[in-house]
């Protein structure tokens, strides 16, 4: 593929038009975007194993009740009150609970990301997403073939 912006044009029923690079983009601009995109998955990808670990903990200190429950009535109030004491409602990180690190990872690290994502694609292709897959897909595709079509169509 050149580097010069213009060269890449779609095929015959290729890319609807908010994929299409717009005039002027080069194919470095196109592969540098795709490269902060899929940064930006990561990104997303983390997110939502934060807000799994944020779930996940707060299940576990859920079912704690029922433990320290179960441990008095088979007669193991010290246990019990240790679990009570120790474990339940106990800050995961110094001085706060997952919903804490979930809004300051949403409020200074995510946000941040997604606004400077969002501000390149702005500058850069006029707000167009996944250029770098488009272009991908109708460079790998066969087409006429069935399930290798551009677009969806109605049937779908």
């Amino acid at each position: 593929m050149s580097d010069h912006a213009g060269d890449h044009r779609p095929s015959p029923g290729g890319p609807d038009a908010k994929h299409r690079r717009p005039p002027g983009v080069s194919d470095a601009t196109v592969e540098a975007l795709g490269k902060l995109s899929e940064a930006l998955e990561v990104v997303e990808h983390a997110r939502g194993l934060l807000y799994g670990f944020h779930r996940l903990t707060g299940t576990a200190d859920l079912a704690l009740d029922e433990a320290v429950s179960l441990l008095r009535t088979a007669g193991h109030a010290d246990v019990a009150q240790r679990v009570e004491q120790d474990i339940i409602g106990r800050n995961v990180i110094h001085g706060r609970w997952t919903f804490q690190i979930v809004e300051d990872y949403d409020d200074h690290y995510y946000s941040a990301f997604k606004d400077v994502e969002q501000q390149a694609r702005s500058e850069l292709a006029g707000g167009r997403r996944h250029l770098h897959e488009a272009e991908m897909k109708e460079r790998r595709r066969s087409t006429g073939q069935p399930h290798h079509e551009a677009l969806p169509t109605s049937a779908d």
